[in-house]
């Protein structure tokens, strides 16, 4: 399994703890991201290979804390031609979520490894 191909996906933990969107607003925007980057590359062989088998395929959704890391990560990933959609939400202008193309998971692992999955944090009024 290490070397499965695999769809990342980086979503601001921010925007739902200290600007108050909901859950299905950053489930849109994780959404948004993974469909246009798999778009954009729809005639790369890895991502062919990937949505040939839909009852399989394999998104791992990671925290990332802001928009700064967020900038940080997709000028990383630029800098090591890594095919990635830094999705940024319309009108208001907000980079909010990006996704990766897919990839086997060793080739792209040292650039979000540092990242937790993505889970809701429960208030402690709960």
């Amino acid at each position: 399994m290490s070397n499965a191909v695999v769809q990342y996906v980086l979503l601001r933990s921010d925007l739902l703890k200290d600007l108050g969107w909901s859950i299905g607003a950053l489930v849109a925007q994780a959404c948004h991201a993974s469909t246009a980057v798999l778009h954009l590359n729809k005639d790369d062989e890895i991502t062919i290979q990937y949505l040939e088998d839909l009852d399989n395929m394999h998104k791992v959704v990671l925290e990332i804390p802001n928009e700064e890391s967020l900038r940080k990560v997709a000028e990383k990933l630029k800098e090591n031609a890594i095919a990635h959609k830094l999705w940024i939400e319309q009108p208001e202008n907000i980079p909010t979520c990006l996704a990766i193309k897919p990839y086997p998971k060793d080739q792209v692992k040292k650039y979000v490894g540092k990242f937790k999955l993505y889970k809701e944090t429960l208030s402690s009024s709960t």
